[in-house]
C-alpha cells in the first residue's frame, strides 16, 4: 500500500490519488482473472457442444432413409413418423474460433503446446533473462514486438501475461513486470 504523504493533518491529493489507482488497478487485475478463467471454461463448453452438435449430425446421416443402406438392423423400419427436422441436415453455421487454451505450466511441458503470441512472450522474457536483464512491462513487449505502443494492443498483451501468470508460465514481480516463472525453461520444455 503507497504512503499517504501528510500534510497539515490530512493526506495529500497525489497520495490519496495514488491510493485509489492501486485499489482500481486490483480490482481490474481481478477481474482479467476471472476473465481468463471463464474464457477456459467456455472453450471446453464449446468443445463439448461442438461434439454433441457432430455426434447428433452423425445419428442424422446414419438414420436417414435415403443413405447408402448402413443404418443397422433397423434400417428397413419406416422412419416417416419421426421428426422431419432430424431427418434433414442442417446447414452448418459459424461458430466464434474459441481464444486458445492455455495449459497449466509443469516441468518438461513444451512451448510448442502454447499459440505463438504466447510463446513469442515467452521468448522474449527467456532473453531478457538469458542477458540478465529484469523484467519487462507491457509496454516495452509492445515496442519491442513492433507494435503501436497504444492502449489496446497494451492491454492485449497484459491479458495473455496474466493468463500465462496464472497458468505457471510468467511470473509477475510487481504490478505490471513480468518474468518468465522460476522454473520454466526454454523452448523444448524441461526444467
Amino acid at each position: 500500500m503507497p504512503s499517504l504523504r501528510w500534510r497539515s493533518g490530512r493526506p495529500s491529493v497525489g497520495g490519496l490519488l495514488e491510493q485509489r489507482e492501486v485499489t482500481a488497478r486490483r480490482r481490474v487485475d481481478e477481474l482479467r482473472e476471472e476473465a481468463d478463467r471463464i474464457a477456459a471454461e467456455l472453450a471446453v463448453a464449446e468443445r463439448d457442444w461442438k461434439e454433441w452438435v457432430i455426434a447428433r449430425s452423425r445419428v442424422r446421416e446414419v438414420l436417414s432413409p435415403d443413405g447408402d443402406g448402413i443404418a443397422g438392423p433397423d434400417a428397413s423400419r419406416d422412419l416417416r413418423h419421426l421428426d422431419p427436422r432430424l431427418m434433414r441436415p442442417e446447414p452448418t453455421k459459424a461458430v466464434a474460433k474459441p481464444k486458445p487454451v492455455v495449459p497449466m505450466w509443469r516441468a518438461g511441458l513444451a512451448w510448442s503446446v502454447l499459440s505463438v503470441d504466447y510463446q513469442r512472450i515467452l521468448r522474449v522474457l527467456a532473453d531478457r533473462e538469458r542477458l540478465g536483464q529484469g523484467p519487462l512491462t507491457c509496454q516495452e513487449m509492445a515496442a519491442t514486438f513492433g507494435m503501436e505502443v497504444v492502449p489496446a494492443k497494451v492491454e492485449a498483451l497484459r491479458s495473455k501475461a496474466k493468463r500465462l501468470v496464472a497458468r505457471g508460465w510468467l511470473a509477475e514481480s510487481a504490478p505490471g513486470q513480468f518474468t518468465l516463472a522460476r522454473d520454466v525453461a526454454g523452448p523444448d520444455g524441461g526444467s
